[in-house]
């Protein structure tokens, strides 16, 4: 039985396909590469990010790249992103939920609470944690240190995100998922992790 429900931000909450798509078009300028459209990014994206970016140049990442890379994406995305708004139904879903629920996200704390904060809907959560120093890697052992802090047991926690890394950290931790097809990844990559699928974040509070 569900007692806690553990959010994702990024392409579940907020709803920044968009924005993503924008930034990593910009960032690539250089690159004199196609523009990428969102099924575009959706079949190149993965976690940690970096995997997507030598996707989508066809060869490893030079030293330094990475951080270059990075660092102008997340300048493009912190623009972009100011206009996003909410999932259609994010809002409705906090709202009528009546167990505990937290956020744990991979975006960079300091840009996140204030972002949530900006839609008004902090006290929905018990705790929000976003990453604190360097961003892309995988979001597992982000996901342990989440569910320690919050004070949960992890067979009690339903995690729902976008992402395959969304899978793989409530696996991680021995919690289970609901995954969300409204972000960066495709749904046949989601339905290959054997959790349930969902289009809208209102079904997903059915799998509670």
């Amino acid at each position: 039985m569900t007692k806690h429900i553990i959010w994702d931000w990024n392409g579940t909450l907020l709803h920044d396909i968009d924005a993503v798509v924008g930034a990593t078009n910009e960032v690539f300028k250089p690159y004199a590469l196609p523009a990428l459209t969102a099924d575009g990014f959706r079949a190149v994206y993965t976690r940690p990010i970096w995997l997507a970016y030598e996707r989508l140049l066809g060869r490893p990442l030079e030293d330094g790249e990475w951080e270059l890379l990075d660092t102008g994406f997340h300048d493009h995305y912190f623009r972009l992103s100011a206009v996003c708004g909410l999932a259609a139904d994010a809002v409705l879903s906090l709202t009528s939920w009546t167990g505990s629920q937290s956020l744990c996200s991979m975006a960079p704390h300091t840009h996140l609470v204030p972002a949530v904060e900006s839609f008004g809907i902090t006290a929905h959560f018990t705790r929000i944690d976003g990453l604190v120093g360097s961003s892309g890697g995988e979001k597992a052992a982000h996901m342990a240190a989440h569910i320690e802090a919050v004070g949960v047991e992890a067979r009690e926690v339903l995690v729902i995100g976008d992402s395959v890394d969304d899978g793989i950290a409530a696996k991680h931790v021995g919690a289970r998922a609901v995954l969300y097809t409204g972000g960066m990844t495709l749904r046949e990559e989601l339905e290959a992790t054997g959790f349930p699928v969902v289009d809208t974040l209102a079904e997903a509070l059915d799998h509670t």
